[in-house]
């Protein structure tokens, strides 16, 4: 007589724990990549947005003749804070943006490096900082 064999389908706990190990490796190891890529792409667009911004300034002047003044800031750009007749914006819509951090750019005008300087402060949101809480600027 022979016996008959009884089989289970499924896997065992080694096969399961090494699975798992496969993929907390591939994860540690894909992770830093990916947020590096995170902080680079919100640099960038911080660099692209500070060019917008310097768009539409310059698109005020051309109307108003001059930039706004710093207390009136971005907001000048979106509505006549000013009540200038000749102001024919807005010049961004639908609002000024914030930074990719949620914080708001930085404007002067005059500005110490030109007519107007417009600042990120970065991830951190305040001056100087290294890294992913350096400033973004302008001028540079």
């Amino acid at each position: 007589m022979m016996k008959k064999e009884l089989r289970k389908s499924g896997f065992t706990l080694i096969e399961v724990v090494v699975a798992i190990m496969i993929v907390v490796m591939l994860a540690s190891l894909a992770t830093p990549l990916y947020f590096r890529y995170v902080r680079k792409a919100k640099v960038d667009t911080a660099k692209t947005q500070l060019k917008l911004l310097e768009q539409a300034l310059t698109d005020y002047k051309l109307d108003v003749g001059k930039y706004p003044e710093t207390g009136d800031g971005l907001q000048a750009l979106v509505e006549n804070v000013a009540q200038s007749e000749k102001w024919d914006g807005p010049y961004l819509k639908p609002s000024v943006p914030k930074d990719p951090w949620g914080n708001d750019y930085v404007y002067v005008s005059p500005g110490e490096h030109g007519d107007f300087d417009l600042t990120c402060y970065g991830a951190d949101g305040q001056p100087d900082g290294e890294g992913e809480n350096a400033d973004i600027c302008n001028w540079e």
